[in-house]
């Protein structure tokens, strides 16, 4: 590969890891316009895996703000984050996957209430020259009541 290549994967990776961050930021702070302005307009979630629903980001983002409502102080901590770029014969392409554990503790106004941990597997694409989800599955491993 070419330092050229080379600055171009890295500016990808933190470019999807930018992404990953406002995603977490956005069911952190109820921020809906900015979760639903982070996918693809074809661009879908699936929390199912975690006992909710599958659909277009902006149906899911709804179901989220209701199901989240309860939880005014709730943090979603996304690490261990695996990153795959689109290889096209040594070149990056406009395609990743990333998948990454989360840990997500939620409170209400006696502490916290519900902690959860899983995985979340996110497929990207770049649109018009920035990096955005095309999909998102939540799966959850465990969870534990407060």
């Amino acid at each position: 590969m070419t330092q050229r290549v080379d600055l171009a994967t890295v500016m990808d990776r933190l470019a999807i890891d930018e992404v990953i961050t406002r995603y977490a930021v956005a069911l952190d702070e109820a921020d809906w316009p900015g979760f639903r302005a982070l996918f693809t307009p074809e661009g879908r979630a699936d929390y199912t895996g975690a006992g909710g629903i599958e659909g277009p980001a902006a149906e899911v983002a709804d179901w989220l703000a209701g199901t989240l409502r309860p939880y005014p102080v709730r943090q979603h901590l996304i690490v261990n984050r695996r990153l795959r770029l689109q290889d096209l014969g040594g070149y990056p392409g406009d395609r990743a996957e990333a998948r990454a554990d989360y840990l997500s503790p939620l409170a209400g106004s006696g502490g916290v209430e519900l902690l959860r941990g899983g995985t979340v597997r996110f497929g990207l694409l770049r649109d018009d020259g920035r990096w955005r989800l095309g999909s998102v599955a939540v799966t959850e491993k465990w969870r534990s009541a407060g």
